[in-house]
């Protein structure tokens, strides 16, 4: 094997190796209290609150994290670990019909937000 063809190898192997170990890094997870919450506050909470017109309709109150937790009268909305099938980020992500999706009348959540959203309940919607 001629210096060029070690070379070669070397920077392939290389290649390879940080592929790998950048795909395996992860995001930091995120926090309940500093992430999340403020999130709800500003774009949820205004329907999803006793006497209005969200919680009125679907029992959510999205006031605490035991709120969020409890879900709707119709049943949870957050499934700790998939955001895929918590009812929480489909509806904010807007693929469920699109006349249910949340915020209601309302600009959508960034892509920021909807990531936030994403990462805490893909690493277990803790209360932290």
């Amino acid at each position: 094997m001629t210096a060029l063809h070690r070379f070669a190898f070397f920077l392939a192997s290389s290649a390879i190796g940080l592929v790998v170990l950048t795909g395996s890094v992860r995001a930091e997870p995120v926090s309940f209290t500093d992430d999340v919450m403020p999130i709800l506050k500003i774009r949820c909470v205004e329907c999803h609150q006793p006497e209005r017109d969200g919680y009125v309709q679907s029992g959510l109150d999205l006031r605490s994290y035991e709120g969020l937790m409890k879900g709707t009268k119709h049943g949870s909305v957050v499934v700790p670990g998939s955001a895929m099938v918590s009812n929480l980020n489909v509806l904010i992500e807007g693929r469920a019909d699109p006349r249910l999706r949340m915020p209601h009348n309302s600009r959508k959540l960034t892509r920021c937000e909807i990531d936030i959203l994403r990462r805490w309940v893909n690493y277990g919607a803790l209360n932290n």
